[in-house]
């Protein structure tokens, strides 16, 4: 059996270009041409369509985007996930809950 961890390490361009597809296929659920998202978001025809071939936009026309989707929310979480540096670190923050209360 095999005893090592796979991690999916992607870069920034690959993320990019799969949040575009997932756009594209958000929009072609919902039957919009590339043009008729373009409007519903707020965004010129140009860079919509770059943005579903190369995943390049502003963060701002991606926000526009999310609206336009009604997926908004989604960047809530956004970066909300504490990261930690090492295992002690996670062990340093749980608090122990006690059981009983305190004799007198």
């Amino acid at each position: 059996m095999n005893n090592i961890i796979a991690f999916n390490i992607y870069t920034p361009v690959e993320v990019a270009q799969q949040i575009a597809a997932r756009v594209k296929e958000r929009r072609l659920e919902l039957n919009l041409t590339q043009k008729g998202m373009a409007s519903r978001s707020g965004l010129k025809f140009a860079t919509y369509r770059r943005f579903e071939q190369t995943g390049e936009i502003s963060l701002r026309g991606l926000l526009q985007i999310g609206f336009a989707l009604n997926s908004l929310s989604e960047f809530e979480t956004l970066f909300t996930q504490k990261q930690y540096q090492s295992l002690d670190n996670v062990l340093s923050e749980q608090t122990i809950t006690r059981k009983r209360g305190k004799k007198k």
